[in-house]
């Protein structure tokens, strides 16, 4: 660690006024920011916070639902508490965090602690999906941009299937090389695609946030076979920054969560 960088991180006004607010960290106020221009979140909400560690973004999302929300966070480091929110370590990715995930879900179903009928079940989704989420960088630029953009097109692709038409997506992105696939896989599935910098990121950061409002009931024409991630490949292809995988022509998409039976 440069001591340059740790007085500029003792210097840090956004991570003193987290201190005294009571937020974990000082990306808190990123999504505040996000939240005051874009009103993503409403009170009552069922929120999802991917890549959740510490808890800064799920603080601030259980603030904006109330206590009539639902705020779900997974990740792969442990997470202390938060109260009014359920905390999951775990891979989103994986069977059993999908498992703990969409049980969490129908206990969040209840009114007065019964669940809500079968059929109003399986209508009740995520309202927003946010995420954060960042790879391990290892100071190689195009390794990272690499890491980072199959890192966005994962968290689309495996909790899309949570959110319900009308809901909104928030990720973080770093710009540069092949950025515009995921902009573009985004306009295919939401009628509002907007990149978004917030004052509380850091200056030396190229991150932006990917605001997605209104998911469509249905991708796009041309979408409708494709995950995020053939979508990102695609375009890296024709920009010539990757080769073409010889072994991905069937379209088939294997991501995305399925609705695993409860075990008896």
């Amino acid at each position: 660690m440069s001591k340059r960088w740790f007085q500029a991180h003792q210097r840090d006004t956004w991570r003193r006024q987290a201190r005294s607010k009571g937020y974990r960290a000082r990306s808190a106020f990123k999504l505040k920011q996000i939240q005051e221009k874009f009103h993503l979140i409403r009170e009552g909400d069922l929120v999802f916070d991917v890549g959740c560690h510490p808890g800064g973004w799920t603080q601030v999302a259980v603030e904006e639902t109330g206590p009539n929300g639902l705020v779900i966070g997974i990740d792969l480091l442990a997470s202390a508490p938060v109260e009014g929110a359920q905390m999951v370590t775990g891979d989103v990715t994986d069977s059993t965090s999908q498992q703990q995930i969409l049980e969490l879900l129908q206990e969040g179903m209840k009114v007065d602690g019964t669940l809500l009928p079968q059929g109003e079940q399986e209508q009740r989704l995520f309202n927003t999906i946010v995420s954060d989420i960042s790879p391990r960088l290892t100071g190689q630029y195009d390794r990272d941009q690499a890491i980072s953009l199959e890192l966005v097109a994962m968290v689309f692709d495996f909790t899309l299937p949570l959110l319900a038409p009308g809901g909104a997506f928030v990720t973080k992105i770093f710009q540069g090389t092949g950025i515009e696939g995921i902009v573009k896989a985004a306009k295919q599935r939401f009628s509002r695609v907007q990149r978004f910098s917030p004052d509380a990121s850091r200056n030396s950061s190229s991150e932006v946030f990917l605001v997605c409002k209104n998911k469509l009931p249905l991708p796009k024409k041309g979408s409708r076979d494709k995950s995020v991630a053939q979508e990102l490949d695609l375009h890296l292809e024709s920009e010539g920054i990757i080769q073409p995988k010889k072994d991905e022509l069937s379209g088939e998409i294997k991501s995305g969560f399925r609705r695993i039976p409860k075990k008896e």
